[in-house]
Formats: structure tokens, sequence, C-alpha cells
């Protein structure tokens, strides 16, 4: 008789390679965060009597979804795809669930199976027949966290926002709490869970078994979810660390990781004997043959559950898979992309005139090449321009502008790789002088004037495409007629002339515009063309308001009971 030591405890690397064998367990994606959820409390090792606690949980669920799933739970409307009942809410008082369409909301009961959501609203004894939505089809759903409230007014950040092309009207439903949005935020992950999943099925093609094992990942994911937290229910857990399509959204290389185990579910036939030599044979359990070890028949494939027959391999004993090593690169990549994100969190700062003073302060030297630029543009040191228009029409004549920019390239690069080894990695704070503090009023007053700036700009460029559509439209027909014919130039030139000569005059006439010797000539031409142009008239516009056909339907009822 084998005899257990209470105080025997394993490591993640231990839990990651042994729970996976079992997928109701454990999966290969989720093991590490499985364990620290179990581990939290003991400094980092499982203890047996965790463990088992653990298992008795996941039995209790098992027992708990096979007896919804075979329950008359809306089975009108699901016995068709032979679906699953996942989780259900909003029976009890004092933990509603309200479905806000439009401006109304109402209470009822919801619903999660593995291939749809389903709301009932609630009557003074029973339900209303269910409202359906698919998470199986391709639909274009959007489902997302939302802020809700009573009348439609933004107030409590507890609800799911769900739309998709079939709806007219997106919906949201709420998960009232006193505090805190755990209820929002487990409902969220195990509705992109199935949703995720069957999208993986579309973007691989999988039918069949194939098929039926996606789903069962995802059942098996949402019932360890649920074990865990009847362990922590006072410690709130994140679940979408611990959904594995949920978690292969997220990571970096999640798509690496779903290429695997696409490859894995459609592998057909397994060489027997070189399986035998390199880990003797020994693979994962599957889901469909585990499903039919705990008593439930799953999915309308007929096949024989014989593990001789259906071998998953995402552990091999003895060998890293293709799966494990994926997972490994992702995770890696995500502790990456979370020092990353440390580090932009960290420089964040508050304020409009402080953020302006950061970004005006790390573009200074794009804004000192700039001034350099206008510096020769208009010929303030008429020598330094003379030598650069010599030396870029030179370089454009030749045809040199593509080695030109390459050498740009190369050195900015070298730059950086001198950067790279002078400092090792280490750069010095960037310091920018704070402006003054503002009080409440100023900084009101300053969104205020940006406001009023930005809608000045929208003006203006109004204006521009309205005078443009004037043009095309011919409303001021000699303005027209000079448009079409330099137009016309313009395409002559383009198809007659190398395209290096139409460059070379392009800056020519650009740079030298304020040369001495064309400086007088350029302001008169300017000064013609700011004439004609404020001469061009605007098209016309016609602002039409939206009548709302049924306020106005309503306002006429309301008016006929009064009589």
């Amino acid at each position: 008789m084998l005899k257990l030591d209470n105080d025997a405890t394993v490591g993640i690397e231990a839990f990651s390679r042994i729970a996976p064998a079992v997928p109701i367990v454990g999966n290969v994606i989720v093991a590490d965060k499985i364990f620290e959820v179990l581990s939290d409390s003991t400094s980092r090792r499982l203890h047996f009597s965790v463990y088992d606690k653990y298992l008795i949980r996941l039995e209790r669920v098992i027992r708990k979804f096979q007896s919804q799933s075979e329950s008359s739970l809306l089975s009108s409307q699901r016995l068709v795809r032979g679906e699953k009942v996942l989780e259900v809410d909003g029976t009890a008082a004092s933990q509603p669930v309200i479905e806000h369409v439009g401006v109304s909301a109402w209470p009822g009961r919801l619903t999660l199976t593995d291939h749809a959501l389903y709301f009932e609203d609630h009557r003074v004894v029973s339900y209303d027949k269910a409202k359906m939505y698919d998470l199986a089809d391709e639909l274009q759903q959007i489902i997302r966290p939302e802020i809700s409230g009573p009348w439609g007014t933004r107030l409590f950040d507890n609800a799911v926002f769900y739309k998709s092309k079939s709806l007219s009207e997106p919906v949201v439903v709420e998960f009232p709490e006193l505090k805190g949005h755990t209820r929002r935020d487990y409902w969220l992950a195990i509705i992109r869970e199935v949703l995720y999943a069957h999208k993986f099925i579309r973007k691989f093609q999988l039918g069949g078994l194939e098929r039926d094992e996606v789903i069962l990942k995802a059942i098996f994911g949402i019932l360890r979810v649920q074990a865990l937290k009847e362990i922590s229910s006072t410690i709130p857990i994140c679940c979408e660390a611990l959904l594995m399509f949920n978690v292969c959204d997220k990571l970096p290389c999640g798509d690496l990781i779903l290429e695997s185990v696409a490859n894995m579910l459609t592998m057909r036939q397994i060489d027997r004997r070189s399986a035998t030599k390199s880990v003797n044979g020994m693979y994962s359990i599957s889901g469909l043959a585990l499903a039919s070890n705990l008593g439930f028949a799953f999915g309308t494939s007929s096949c024989n559950t014989n593990e001789t027959a259906l071998l998953v391999g995402e552990i091999a004993v003895g060998e890293i898979t293709l799966l494990e090593k994926a997972v490994k690169e992702a995770r890696s990549s995500y502790e990456n992309v979370i020092l990353a994100q440390a580090t932009v969190d960290g420089v964040k700062v508050d304020g409009i005139d402080t953020n302006l003073t950061v970004m005006k302060e790390l573009l200074s030297p794009i804004t000192d090449i700039w001034n350099w630029i206008l510096l020769l543009l208009y010929w303030e040191r008429p020598s330094n321009s003379l030598a650069f228009c010599l030396v870029s029409s030179y370089i454009l004549c030749r045809g040199w502008l593509g080695h030109v920019l390459a050498s740009l390239l190369i050195f900015l690069a070298l730059f950086m790789l001198i950067n790279r080894c002078i400092q090792g990695g280490h750069i010095d704070e960037l310091k920018v002088m704070a402006p003054a503090a503002m009080n409440t009023m100023e900084r009101l007053l300053a969104v205020q004037n940006a406001a009023s700036q930005a809608e000045n700009l929208i003006q203006e460029g109004n204006i521009l495409l309205l005078k443009y559509r004037a043009l095309l439209l011919s409303l001021f027909p000699q303005a027209t007629e000079r448009c079409a014919g330099a137009l016309l130039v313009i395409a002559l030139l383009v198809a007659f002339v190398p395209v290096k000569y139409i460059v070379l005059v392009a800056f020519l006439e650009t740079f030298t515009r304020y040369s001495p010797l064309r400086r007088a000539n350029t302001e008169r031409w300017q000064r013609r063309f700011r004439d004609w142009w404020f001469s061009i008239p605007a098209a016309p516009v016609a602002l039409e308001r939206y009548n709302d056909d049924r306020k106005k339907r309503l306002l006429i009822k309301i008016k006929s009971r009064r009589k």
C-alpha cells in the first residue's frame, strides 16, 4: 500500500509535465497558471492536500456540468446541435443579470453553452422564450467589457458588450455587484473562450473528431476555472490566464501555439515504431476518451474512443513536444512585453501641458533639422544655400538619390550600434522642465482653447475640400479651366520627360523660390494665387436633421390617452 507524506510537495516544472497528461486536470498552455493559483498560499510549492482538494472540486463541477447538460434547460433550442450547458446565472435574486437593449433593461436568466449564449427574460413565475446569441457561426461578433447603468447611463464597469451582424442593435449584459467586477470578468472570459474556440475551428477548417476535441478543450478549461474559483473563493483569480484560447489571443506568439495545437489534432497516423523508440509509446489521453470515461457522451461524430485510435500527444515522456516549445517561446516573449509595458507605464505623465512639453523635448532634434532646412530654403545664409543647391542638383542629375538614402540609413544603423557598444543598453534619463502647475479653471480653459483650435482646423479642412469639390464640378468655370489646363501640362511632362529631370526641376523651383533673384517675383505670384484661391466659391452643403419616427408615434399615443 502506497503511503503519501502530508508534507510532500512538487514544483512548477513537475506539475507542468505531469498534470496535462489528463486534459481535465491541466493543459500545457495554462499549467503554470493553474500551479500559481494552487500554490499561492504555500510558497510556490504544491502540497498533495491542496491538489487533492482541487481534484475533489473538479469532480463536483463535472457532476454539475453533467446534470445541467442532461436537464431540460433550453432543451427545445439546443437539442439540434447537442449543446452542453456550461454556466447559468441570474436565477438567484441576490445576483441578478440585467440585459440592456437601447434604453430598455430587463432582468433574466443567462445561460452559456458550448455553442451559444442564451438570455431569458424573467417573468412572475417563469421565463420568456430564450433569445440566442450564436457564438459558433461567423457573425463578426464583438465582445468586450462595458460600462453600463440605468436608462443608458455609464456608471458601473460590470457589463459585457455583445454585437454581431445578425443584431440590429448591440446588447449589453450587466452583472450588478456592490464592489468590483469579478462576475463580469468571469463571464467575459468564458464567453470569449467559446467564441475563440469556434474561431479556431473555422480558421483551421476542423471537423468531426478534431472539432469535438477543440470544443472539449474549451469545456475542460471552463470547468477548471470553476473548480479553482471554489478553492480560492476569497481571492479573485484572473480567469483569462486559465483559459487556453484566451491566453493564445493575448500572448505575442499565440498564433504559433494554435498552429501547433492544430497540427497535433490533424495528425491521423503516428509511427508506432518511432514513438516506441523515442517516448515508449506514452502519450496523453485524448479529451474525447476522457469524456467517455467520465460518463457523458460528447459530439455528433461516431468514433471508437480507444486510445490506440486517438492520440493527441501534448505530453511525451522524455521529450519536449512542439507545443511545449511554442508555449515556452511565447512565455519568454510575453515577459519581454511585460517589461517593456512597465517602462511605458513608468514614463506616462498627467496633464496636456506636461505631455506637450515632453513631446517638444523629444522632437527637438527633428525641430533643429527642420529649422536648418528652413534656413537654407529662405536663403538667410546665401553661401550655404548655394552650396546645398549645387550639391543636391548634382546628386539628382547623376541619379544618386537612392545611394544617398541608403547612406543615411547606414549612418543611422552605425550610430545605433556605436551607442549600443558605448552605453551598453543604458541611457540617461530625458530631463524636461515641467511647466507651471495649473489649477482646475486654467486646465478647463486650456482644454476649451484646444477644442476651439481643433474645431477651426476641421472647418478649414472642410472649406478646402469643398473648394476642391467646386473645382471638380465646375462651379467656377474659369478656375476649373485653369486647373484642367495645368493638369494636362503636368500629365504631358510626366509622360514624355524622364522622372529625374522632373524631380530636379521641382527641387530647383522650390529651393530657389526665396533666393535674392526670385524673391520679389515669388511674392507677387503668391499674392496672385491667394487672390485666385479666395475667389473660388465653396460647394454648397445642406444639413438634414434626424427625425425619430418612434418618438413621434410615442408622443401621439400619450396625447391620445390623455384625451
